[in-house]
């Protein structure tokens, strides 16, 4: 294996890999293989992958829009029996 430094990481980007590695309780090399790898799809396993790129949107409805989404969407969850048979 290869061995690579970083110089001049930007602090936010420090910042967020040291909260990874902390929070995966990992070591700071294991993260930052550990995103690379998540980055270009070279992870061995790909089923409990986590996605946070639309976290922004959780909660962000109102009662209202999220009863008018339902309803537009009430029509395509009837099953027609007509295709059935």
């Amino acid at each position: 294996m290869r061995t690579i430094t970083l110089r001049k990481v930007p602090a936010e980007l420090m910042r967020k890999i040291l909260e990874r590695a902390k929070d995966g309780d990992l070591s700071l090399a294991k993260t930052v293989i550990t995103l690379l790898e998540e980055r270009l799809g070279l992870g061995s396993d790909t089923s409990d992958r986590t996605y946070h790129d639309l976290d922004h949107l959780a909660g962000s409805w109102t009662k209202e829009e999220c009863d008018a989404f339902d309803s537009a969407l009430s029509e395509g969850r009837l099953i027609d029996a007509e295709g059935w048979e």
